[in-house]
């Protein structure tokens, strides 16, 4: 695809909006960064499905861990081989933080998601991510442990990614949250240059969660409105960023639609799209113009805040108190995924280590 076809490369190049690539797989983000990308997200989702696509750059390394660290559990092997993907992927997005000053080019990792409810072990393990490249961007739940996270770690001078995150009360106190932790380190002479806190609305997951619950609760509707619940959550967040001052960014993620783009486009925020989502945006007819300014429909903002008591808990700003967080469902639906996803990729790395005694092995 020429340069001139590339919507995303319009999109970067005609406004304030940037884009990562959702994946720290290597053959992605080579392309993404072909196309303008100036960042890349990981979770513990995306490393099994990047490693099952790419175990053939993976699979020696995996067994060279192993052998290696002779009292490891397969739980440090994980982490091991986790942290290794983050900083290949760190590696090619080094000649945009560079270029940037900090500002961009970052790679986030993800903290153990089964910490989500111990603030300390999250800034433990945050501080160790923040060393392992200059270029790291440290993914924290906006959880109610994650939000006191936050603000330690951000004081420690890590920029951070908050995720598991979809509603407009989570955002303010994330902003809220590093707001303290930068006002911290500038009442003790330390230097927040080249920090560059984001926090993420996984905007697709705030769509399903209305599709959800509207379901169970049966909440009658017209279901063409749900696919706008994410975009008027970024909306009402960033306007209110923007109202606030808040020196964090905000980030989108969990593509459906291609409205998930569409829309947002103008916004001085960030939008991290998966591979698929990428072609599928090169390849679309729809312009590439500014719309993050154009408000959704107020009658489909009304009904839903009418109808579904879970949308009003995302879009009001006092929708939700932090002590409500944990227990919002979008937040256990998600966390649950992760934890999934995190035992799955144990599982994998069970197999190398303690390969099948019943299977005949090459």
């Amino acid at each position: 695809m020429s340069e001139s076809k590339s919507k995303l490369l319009q999109t970067v190049t005609t406004s304030p909006t940037d884009y990562w690539n959702d994946s720290c797989s290597i053959q992605e983000l080579t392309y993404a960064l072909g196309h303008g990308a100036v960042g890349a997200t990981t979770n513990p989702t995306i490393v099994v499905n990047v490693l099952k696509k790419e175990m053939h750059l993976w699979n020696k390394r995996i067994d060279q861990i192993i052998e290696e660290n002779p009292t490891f559990s397969e739980s440090e092997v994980t982490w091991q081989l986790i942290e290794e993907m983050a900083v290949s992927g760190a590696a090619l997005l080094k000649p945009v933080y560079e270029r940037e000053k900090g500002m961009k080019g970052r790679i986030s990792i993800q903290t153990n998601p089964t910490f989500y409810r111990n603030a300390e072990a999250i800034t433990r393990q945050s501080v160790h991510f923040d060393q392992l490249a200059p270029n790291m961007q440290i993914k924290i739940p906006a959880t109610k442990a994650g939000i006191s996270a936050i603000e330690e770690v951000t004081y420690l001078g890590a920029s951070i990614n908050a995720t598991v995150s979809f509603t407009v009360p989570q955002a303010i106190a994330v902003a809220e949250a590093v707001e303290r932790g930068l006002n911290r380190r500038q009442a003790e002479g330390k230097s927040i240059a080249g920090m560059s806190p984001v926090c993420t609305i996984m905007i697709g997951r705030t769509d399903d969660w209305m599709k959800a619950v509207t379901k169970r609760d049966g909440i009658e509707i017209d279901p063409s409105l749900l696919d706008w619940a994410g975009i008027a959550s970024m909306k009402q967040a960033y306007r209110i960023y923007n109202e606030r001052g808040y020196r964090t960014r905000l980030l989108t993620a969990a593509y459906r639609h291609l409205g998930h783009w569409s829309e947002l486009i103008g916004g001085d925020l960030v939008l991290t799209i998966p591979y698929e989502w990428q072609l599928k945006i090169n390849a679309s007819e729809i312009e590439v113009k500014q719309r993050m300014a154009v408000p959704v429909d107020p009658k489909i903002i009304a009904a839903m805040l009418d109808k579904i008591p879970d949308f009003r808990m995302a879009y009001e700003p006092d929708g939700m108190s932090v002590d409500q967080f944990d227990s919002y469902g979008a937040t256990v639906r998600t966390l649950r995924g992760f934890m999934g996803s995190y035992h799955e990729l144990q599982g994998i790395i069970r197999e190398f280590m303690l390969p099948d005694p019943d299977v005949k092995h090459s």
